[in-house]
């Protein structure tokens, strides 16, 4: 089967780079698998998993949002930040979680601060799940 380039950037550097058979990501219009020589675009990404299927086996990584731009000979994926499965510390996940629902259960909604406790929540929920994937 044939393959495609794919990287996941981070203002840190890249998370992931190399062959892949398919990317599936949650993008905001909905979810969406890649295959080599997809359309070339570029679309918003939610908080959510990625998938990396490549023969060996599926990978996953946690991503922040971002956005995919599809070429027809490669695959970006631009996120404020993004954990490989493997690299997930759950404990911290699960600690900054339990923050999040506190800073939650202070704030007004609507507040600046609650949208940005909100998206902490959501970040630190996909990281348990894509943790617990296999």
């Amino acid at each position: 089967m044939s393959t495609i380039l794919t990287t996941i950037v981070t203002p840190n550097g890249k998370v992931f780079e190399g062959h892949v058979q398919m990317v599936s990501v949650r993008a905001k219009s909905g979810d969406m698998g890649v295959l080599p020589n997809h359309m070339p675009l570029v679309a918003p990404l939610e908080i959510s998993a990625v998938k990396l299927k490549t023969e060996e086996k599926d990978e996953y990584v946690a991503v922040s949002g971002g956005f995919i731009e599809v070429r027809r000979d490669s695959i970006t994926i631009l996120t404020e930040s993004a954990e490989r499965q493997e690299d997930i510390d759950v404990a911290r996940a699960e600690r900054a979680k339990e923050e999040a629902e506190a800073r939650l259960a202070e704030l007004g909604e609507g507040s600046p601060e609650y949208e940005a406790a909100k998206n902490d929540l959501k970040r630190a929920e996909n990281r348990l799940r894509v943790a617990s994937l296999k």
